[in-house]
């Protein structure tokens, strides 16, 4: 593989002249630019994209930090950020920190040693203190949906309590007469937002209870095992609002294993819009998040604040849409 100073060598010039003309830096004339030139075409040489982010502190990479590439959500929220980050010339750096506040410290350290450009987080586990240093360190970023308190930051969400009242509505329109609600971490904006909505929609029906909301974990095991919890001190329920899909997909099948039919015994509402929502029978109904605009919206605010654009700490919030299918299609 050739080096900076074989390309030196065979253009007959120093390598200072060559570093120059690879980083657009200082005069050069055209007819030792293009000797430059020559001597890379023929070497077939290729700059260390990293040794030049040593000097310039600038790597054309970005860091994308997800709690759990696991979950469909984050997938196809990690593609459209990759999508829109290479149309502008930049690499993405996947980080997937498991919900583990202590790998994502370690992340975030490695990330800042390698010179990434700027990070976008969609974390659980994000601190003010990391923001702050980050902020210091001088590196953008942009966080997806779940912001920590008392910092500024620029966020780019969905519209989380609207959703979750936009789920019941629905559900009390399809006849449900006593609804449950499948929540996720309480610790997360994304959860307790959509439990909020939920509460705000039916507190004032004589039949609410604080015991018909449920810790289903974000997860499919978890909303399995909260279905079943539900269901054994409120026998009567006619309708669940899960707070993600993967929820609703776990109380689908224990409602299935339970011999309760969707939706004629008991209808069934997701958040999210996950492709798996319509690979179920019945089909999932869903508040479907615009997952892929997410993605790219916090991209290119990432990118113009990389290039010098003054961009505002503010929050940006996407419209999400109700998605009615089988799971509540009764007649």
């Amino acid at each position: 593989m050739a080096t900076i100073r074989d390309v030196a060598k065979l253009a007959g010039v120093s390598v200072a002249t060559v570093s120059r003309v690879l980083n657009k830096t200082g005069y050069v004339n055209q007819e030792t630019k293009e000797k430059v030139q020559q001597a890379i075409k023929m070497l077939h040489y290729e700059p260390n994209t990293m040794a030049k982010g040593l000097a310039s502190k600038k790597t054309e990479t970005l860091a994308l930090i997800l709690p759990d590439i696991a979950n469909p959500f984050f997938a196809e929220l990690g593609r459209s950020v990759e999508d829109v980050a290479q149309t502008y010339g930049y690499t993405v750096v996947l980080c997937n920190s498991d919900n583990d506040a202590d790998k994502e410290q370690k992340y975030i350290q490695i990330m800042k040693s390698r010179y990434v450009d700027g990070m976008l987080f969609a974390s659980n586990t994000l601190r003010t203190a990391d923001v702050v240093e980050l902020n210091k360190s001088g590196i953008p970023l942009v966080v997806l949906d779940r912001a920590p308190a008392n910092v500024p930051c620029l966020v780019v969400r969905s519209k989380n309590n609207e959703g979750a009242m936009l789920a019941v509505q629905h559900l009390l329109d399809t006849g449900c007469s006593k609804i449950g609600h499948l929540y996720g971490p309480q610790e997360t904006a994304t959860a307790k937002e959509r439990l909020v909505g939920y509460e705000e929609a039916v507190r004032h029906f004589p039949w609410f209870s604080p015991s018909l909301m449920e810790p289903g974990h974000f997860s499919i095991r978890g909303g399995m095992e909260a279905t079943e919890r539900l269901l054994a001190r409120h026998p009567d329920i006619d309708g669940i609002f899960a707070g993600n899909d993967l929820m609703a997909l776990g109380a689908l099948k224990k409602l299935r294993q339970m011999g309760v039919s969707v939706p004629g015994d008991v209808a069934l509402v997701g958040f999210d819009g996950i492709d798996l929502t319509v690979m179920t029978e019945p089909e999932i109904t869903t508040v479907a998040q615009p997952i892929y605009e997410l993605g790219a919206l916090a991209t290119r605010l990432l990118i113009k604040r990389i290039e010098g654009t003054a961009i505002d700490n503010e929050t940006y919030e996407c419209d999400v849409s109700l998605v009615s299918r089988g799971t509540t299609g009764r007649a």
